[in-house]
């Protein structure tokens, strides 16, 4: 295979900060080429600088051996790169064609020449195998028909190169399978393929060959099939860890039970749910896309409302209407989407780890900030976050360092009963080795754990029972000595 992109000696500056440190490798000729790291290893600020996104950099491009430097991203889209990008941003209020086209629509004097541009734009959802016509309003599309549009727009430029950038974080499986074949149809019709994920399980379905960064710098690039899942673990943290979650403490959970819930129920979303916690138990909830698991929890939590049912917090009866009153009883809940639910974009370290527990660090109408900044210490050392700085922004922390930060939030309230919802979604290898082991400390410390999560070797390596759901309702209930893929799916999509 011929070189397509050479990175030769790629620096990149933020205040601060040394993003990118004379990264040099080449990507070849119409291979799937996976980019690999921890959160803050670069990838996506290199993704950034190829893109034009970035255009104040040192080092070199050179694509085809000729030397490329873009000014912004229309200059990369104009030379035939594109990029589908992990959050799908479409204009709701046009047409599917109209979204592809949108800024490059042919024309026909003046006007736009809409019988071409749909023309055009269905020869290429028919190439992509997609059951809608460009004519079709977005608002009618699941969101990996929207992810489909995305690669129809990279086609639309006629791109030779286009980069995934977390493709799959928000797909159902079926949807997964799906894209992971277009991209292999892509390959197979000549354009090179940038992949960004940390779901390790695609790389070995769809990769050619893998580089990986680590805190900026360029560690090496191997071929996939001759390299194990640990090997390249261990290249992308620089110390062993595991991909899989595992229990490193002996179990620890007691006959005392924290929760419980009887036959709870929210007419239309979910039915009959009943179920126990124990004191330091770790109970999982397993389940396909759609099964309603977020929804139980976030209805104990008081996040949402209830029709029917019972719940018990250390055995007494309780009516929970609102996350406060959840809090009241000692019930916290780590949401699934860290940045719309988790954090406050414009706060501190400090102040968002304070935030739920504000009569704490106040005194009448004066805040206490000196109480706010040791609090968040203490965390910092306890959750190991980087960098270690109360007044640092949340919002610009990598993945699973937020996940701390929200984390240390409901652990500065003190509860008994902790719901992780799905805790380790789009957070590196490395992070998730911190996550369970604080998930085990506190358990160890006689905390109630329920976990959401829709990661299987997750759910198998850290709970120590499963509850499975399909459709609204409870189908299986497995012991960890019951716990394999196998069982779990067989609950799962069959009850």
């Amino acid at each position: 295979m011929t070189t397509m992109i050479h990175f030769s000696k790629i620096t990149k500056r933020f205040p601060g900060n040394t993003a990118l440190d004379n990264v040099d490798f080449e990507i070849k000729k119409g291979e799937v080429h996976a980019l690999l790291g921890e959160n803050g290893a670069g990838k996506s600020t290199l993704l950034n600088i190829l893109h034009g996104i970035y255009s104040q950099y040192e080092g070199d491009i050179e694509i085809e051996d000729a030397k490329v430097s873009f000014k912004n991203a229309n200059d990369a889209i104009e030379f035939g790169i594109a990029k589908v990008h992990q959050e799908v941003n479409l204009v709701t209020d046009l047409t599917v064609g109209q979204n592809i086209a949108l800024g490059y629509e042919p024309k026909k004097g003046l006007l736009v020449d809409y019988g071409a541009m749909y023309k055009k734009t269905d020869a290429i959802l028919e190439r992509l195998g997609c059951r809608f016509k460009s004519s079709d309003r977005i608002n009618s599309l699941s969101v990996g028909e929207m992810q489909m549009i995305l690669i129809a727009k990279a086609l639309f430029h006629n791109a030779r190169i286009i980069s995934f950038d977390e493709p799959t974080s928000a797909l159902a499986d079926k949807e997964v399978d799906r894209l992971l074949e277009i991209i292999k149809e892509l390959q197979a019709q000549g354009i090179t393929i940038l992949y960004i994920t940390h779901r390790l399980d695609e790389v070995f379905r769809i990769a050619d060959r893998a580089s990986i960064l680590r805190d900026g710098k360029y560690i090496c690039t191997v071929d996939i099939k001759d390299i194990t899942k640990e090997q390249l673990i261990r290249n992308m943290v620089g110390r062993d860890v595991s991909a899989f979650a595992v229990r490193n403490k002996p179990l620890c959970a007691t006959k005392e039970v924290a929760l419980e819930v009887t036959n709870l129920e929210s007419k239309g979303v979910f039915h009959n749910i009943s179920f126990k916690v124990h004191k330091g138990e770790i109970l999982s909830f397993a389940g396909l896309v759609g099964a309603k698991r977020t929804d139980v929890v976030r209805a104990i939590f008081g996040a949402d409302p209830i029709t029917g049912g019972q719940i018990k917090v250390k055995g007494k009866e309780v009516v929970i209407k609102s996350p406060k009153e959840a809090l009241s009883y000692g019930i916290a809940l780590i949401p699934e989407n860290r940045k719309t639910q988790g954090f406050v974009k414009d706060f501190s370290n400090a102040q968002n780890m304070a935030l739920a527990s504000m009569d704490k660090f106040t005194s009448g109408a004066f805040v206490n900030t000196g109480k706010i900044k040791d609090n968040c210490e203490y965390y910092i050392e306890q959750m190991r976050l980087h960098p270690a700085d109360p007044e640092y922004l949340t919002n610009s922390l990598s993945g699973g360092n937020a996940q701390k930060v929200i984390i240390a939030k409901w652990m500065t309230t003190n509860p008994d009963i902790i719901i992780f919802d799905e805790p380790t979604k789009g957070i590196d290898v490395g992070a998730k080795a911190e996550i369970y082991r604080l998930m085990e400390e506190m358990a160890a410390d006689g905390k109630a754990i329920i976990m959401v999560s829709s990661e299987m070797p997750e759910v198998i390596g850290m709970s120590d029972r499963v509850i499975i759901m399909r459709e609204g309702r409870m189908t299986g209930e497995l012991s960890r000595s019951e716990l394999n893929e196998e069982s779990i799916l067989q609950f799962a999509m069959e009850g």
